[in-house]
């Protein structure tokens, strides 16, 4: 129940709202400290002289204020007695009716408690209380009877009171009466009261600035001290001079003027100090000299080694801070550091080696070259490791080969780099084959123990000696005295050999640096690993790619074309170019570029090269033929995607190898009326070079790269004077790390307009001297193409009413066209083939009907007509009636093909512009094949 209607027996009382719960501890805790104690000590001081203060005060006050009243009775008796006319109203026969009022006006006027006139034995004829009149006056008054005037504190009846008592003499001064007045001791102590406000008010505010004063020091104190107690002051004093004087660090404390203020054991013991060194001057403690200067001059120190006898100490100086106006000193820390020299000496070495190692990792396979990436080890173990370095390698490694293929023992290698000191060294050059025909000699156990072996004396390794004696012998007498041989292995495999000799430093290899050398070989046989695989990728990448990339152009008279292609320094690329003839005497340009390097890029590149060949057989549109080209390869992709995704890529790798990042432009000229359409997907434009030498590059609509998909391609014709000049490139002839597409673009410009007709050639020649990079980062392909046109004399055209009689016309007028080219002897095939065309093209064409003969390389047949319409080949029947003049035309041609145009298609044939061998038997009716159907 208390748990909930009240509090629970032994839980803390609560504490009253408002309070600070932490109030009475801190109070506690502040009145245990240093500063507390002070506190209260100088709070009670200051109460107890505010109290010893304020009763001497009061003391004070009251003797005061009594002796004030004696004088005024005093004087008021005094005056009193000697009044004119006292003597002779004493005498009187009732003197208190004379005297009672003057004693009363006296009374008042002197501000006395009473005035009483006495008879000699005190008798009262006058007194402020009439009732008192008559009656003796207690006390003794013996004094004033002889006649001598006193005051005195009288206690006792009516009250009590300060009085004084006067005799009264007459003429012949004898003693007739007494006067006495007095004050009453209540209305004293009233007067003494009455300042007692004053002096308390006083008391208090002194008090109070006493008290204020106090907590001002104890507050000050309390900062200095940080609270703490008298106790933990001692504890820490205690504290302080134990670490002080147990540190192993030596601690001097000087002042301004350069005096030693204090010094630990561990200095006196380092700087051998006599026991009265404090208080000396820094001149006069027998430092050493550097020692004494640096602490002279107050300059600042960190780790500075000075010597003290046959010790180095670490010294470190840094100035006080000032105090109270006076000026800093300084404080000097001493550590013998004679004892780590050695351990810094090895660490020093130790921190030397993983810097080399760190060295290794970044400098040694920069480039991958298998000469260079072993020249990088000889370069990074010279001179901080070793004086000379040798690397040889198995001649498969230098090749890109696997050396795992190689079996047996590897008692030879070729020596592949080398660096030295010197130049005049004793070992086989660089190219020179090196044997290891002895087992005991270093290299010869390195490699059959697949460890580093270490020859630390070199007069003593018979085995070496023995290998080559004459050799060895020369080297000796060059000062060669110690060998470290490493075999260099990556994945278990052997790749080859580095040895590291010590000439000119005298101390020979040790364990340590056999352990070192061993890593230091086995990351250079990574790197050389790395670089012999992409030796072999490389050599594969190029062979692929030469094998893919045409080698010549192929023959036609629609341009006069030049190429360049270069690889990349860092790999093969999937930069590609082609030329395709088409018909009607067209050509295709096409230059294309696949991102990446390597095996899958140059694959990539003969995918879409292919691709490009087969698809210009359908004389295609440029446009259309990207659009075909980018469907195609999107589903190639997916297929990939899909086949990664059941965990076999297209390569056989768990990984897809997709084509997506390609990019082509494709561009198709006419000779006969000069046009060039081309498109580009993702690709740059051309560069333009008119026959008057200037230089454009048309705006050629960009797409996306193959493989995205989703937007339409688009073509734009231009119309092209003979002799113009056409540059198709890609973007790795003007762009590279050091300068932007921009920039080499308008180079590309200035050499291509440079004055002087130049055959494509040398063309091609002159723009890479200008362009090519030092060592290219991507692919170069250039293609350079001269326009021709074909002659107007070379050229026949006929239009074709739709009328079967027509067909013999156009057959006699290509008869007659042929025997004035020259071209007799393939009259009947092309007059054949011809009628067949045309013939089928009235049957089921649509109007206009045009015919068209070109003398190329070979002759060219076309038939066009206004209908989409296109034939097939196929082996008509025997109840047929058609359904075999296209089969004719077919065996007849060398090649023969439909291409669709803009308002229908062309039907065209080639025929070679001899006649084969004859065939034995009679001629076809031509007119008989007129009647056959498609």
């Amino acid at each position: 129940m208390a748990g909930r209607f009240g509090r629970s027996r032994g839980s803390p009382p609560r504490q009253p709202t408002g309070q600070s719960p932490g109030l009475a501890s801190r109070f506690a805790q502040g009145a245990h400290s240093v500063a507390g104690q002070v506190f209260v000590l100088q709070a009670v001081i200051v109460l107890l002289l505010i109290a010893a203060a304020a009763l001497a005060l009061l003391l004070q006050a009251r003797y005061d204020s009594e002796r004030d009243a004696r004088n005024r009775s005093l004087a008021a008796a005094a005056s009193f007695a000697q009044a004119p006319g006292l003597p002779a109203a004493l005498a009187a026969p009732d003197p208190t009716a004379v005297l009672q009022p003057l004693a009363e006006a006296a009374r008042k006027a002197s501000g006395v408690d009473f005035v009483a006139v006495m008879t000699p034995d005190g008798v009262r004829y006058t007194d402020s209380r009439p009732e008192l009149i008559g009656e003796r006056a207690s006390g003794d008054l013996s004094r004033a009877t002889g006649g001598e005037g006193f005051t005195e504190v009288f206690r006792g009846a009516p009250s009590d009171a300060v009085r004084a008592v006067v005799p009264v003499r007459n003429a012949e001064g004898q003693v007739i009466g007494l006067v006495s007045t007095g004050i009453e001791v209540g209305n004293v102590s009233e007067t003494v009261e009455g300042q007692l406000p004053l002096l308390l008010g006083a008391a208090a505010g002194a008090l109070l600035l006493g008290t204020g004063g106090a907590a001002l020091v104890s507050r000050r104190l309390r900062r200095q001290t940080r609270g703490l107690g008298a106790a933990e002051m001692a504890r820490m004093n205690e504290h302080h001079e134990a670490v002080l004087h147990a540190v192993r660090e030596g601690v001097l404390i000087i002042s301004a003027d350069h005096r030693l203020l204090l010094a630990n054991d561990e200095a006196r013991r380092l700087l051998d100090l006599p026991a009265d060194a404090e208080q000396r001057h820094v001149s006069e403690l027998g430092l050493d000299p550097g020692t004494a200067a640096l602490l002279l001059s107050g300059r600042i120190a960190t780790d500075e080694v000075h010597l003290a006898g046959d010790r180095l100490l670490a010294v470190n100086v840094r100035p006080t801070k000032p105090y109270r106006g006076h000026p800093s000193g300084s404080v000097m820390t001493l550590r013998d550091s004679t004892e780590l020299a050695a351990l810094s000496g090895r660490a020093e070495v130790a921190r030397e080696r993983l810097q080399m190692l760190y060295e290794a990792g970044v400098r040694i396979g920069t480039t991958l070259d298998v000469a260079r990436t072993a020249e990088e080890l000889t370069e990074v173990a010279v001179p901080r490791f070793a004086d000379f370095v040798t690397v040889e390698l198995l001649e498969p490694v230098l090749r890109g080969e696997d050396p795992a293929l190689a079996s047996g023992v590897h008692t030879q290698m070729r020596r592949t780099a080398m660096s030295g000191v010197r130049s005049d060294q004793p070992l086989q050059p660089v190219g020179d084959m090196i044997r290891f025909e002895v087992p005991t000699a270093p290299m010869a156990a390195a490699l059959d123990a697949g460890r580093a072996v270490l020859a630390a004396d070199l007069h003593a390794a018979m085995g070496w000696r023995a290998q080559d004696e004459s050799g060895t012998r020369e080297a000796l007498d060059y000062g060669l005295h110690s060998l470290i041989s490493v075999p260099l292995q990556a994945r278990g495999v052997v790749l080859g050999m580095a040895n590291f000799w010590r000439a000119d430093t005298p101390e020979a290899f040790d364990e340590e640096d056999l352990s070192f050398a061993e890593e230091l070989g086995a990351r250079a046989a990574v790197s050389i690993d790395n670089a012999r695989r992409y030796t072999r990728e490389h050599a594969t990448a190029v062979t692929l790619q030469q094998s893919l990339l045409p080698r010549v152009l192929p023959e036609q008279n629609a341009v006069e074309a030049a190429f360049r292609y270069l690889p990349a320094k860092a790999g093969v690329g999937g930069d590609w170019f082609d030329v395709i003839p088409l018909a009607g005497a067209r050509v295709a340009l096409i230059v294309g570029d696949v991102v990446g390097h390597g095996v899958h890029a140059a694959a990539t590149m003969g995918r879409l090269r292919t691709a490009v060949h087969n698809f210009s057989t359908l004389d295609m549109a440029p446009d259309e033929l990207l659009g075909h080209l980018d469907e195609l390869i999107d589903r190639i992709d997916q297929n990939e995607s899909s086949a990664a995704g059941s965990g076999y890529g297209g390569d056989g790798s768990a990984e897809p190898a997709g084509i997506t990042g390609a990019t082509c432009l494709y561009a198709v000229y006419d000779p006969v009326s000069g046009r060039c359409t081309m498109a580009s997907a993702g690709h740059p434009g051309p560069a333009l070079v008119w026959p008057d030498g200037r230089v454009e590059f048309p705006e050629v609509p960009v797409g996306l790269p193959l493989g995205v998909g989703g937007m339409p391609f688009e073509a734009v014709e231009l119309r092209l004077p003979e002799a113009s000049r056409l540059a198709l490139f890609t973007d790795g002839l003007l762009e590279d790390r050091d300068r932007d597409f921009d920039t080499g673009l308008a180079m590309l410009g200035e050499v291509l307009g440079r004055p002087g007709r130049r055959t494509p050639d040398e063309e091609c020649a002159d723009v890479l001297a200008a362009l090519l990079f030092p060592s290219p980062s991507d692919d170069i392909a250039l293609l350079i193409a001269d326009t021709r046109r074909l002659e107007a004399d070379r050229i026949a055209e006929w239009e074709v009413p739709p009328d079967p009689a027509a067909v013999s016309r156009v057959r006699g007028a290509s008869a007659a066209k042929l025997a004035e080219w020259g071209l007799g002897e393939v009259a009947f095939t092309a007059e054949l083939i011809l009628s067949e065309l045309v013939t089928n093209a009235i049957r089921y064409g649509n109007t206009p009907i045009r015919v068209r003969m070109l003398r190329d390389r070979s002759l060219i047949c076309e038939v066009s007509d206004a209908s989409s319409t296109s034939p097939h080949l196929r082996y008509a029947a025997t109840t047929d009636e058609g359904g075999r003049g296209l089969f004719l035309v077919a065996q007849y041609a060398d090649r023969w093909g439909t291409r669709y145009t803009e308002r229908g298609k062309v039907i065209w044939a080639e025929l070679p512009l001899t006649a084969a061998a004859e065939s034995s038997g009679p001629e076809p009716d031509l007119d008989a094949l007129e009647g056959l159907a498609w």
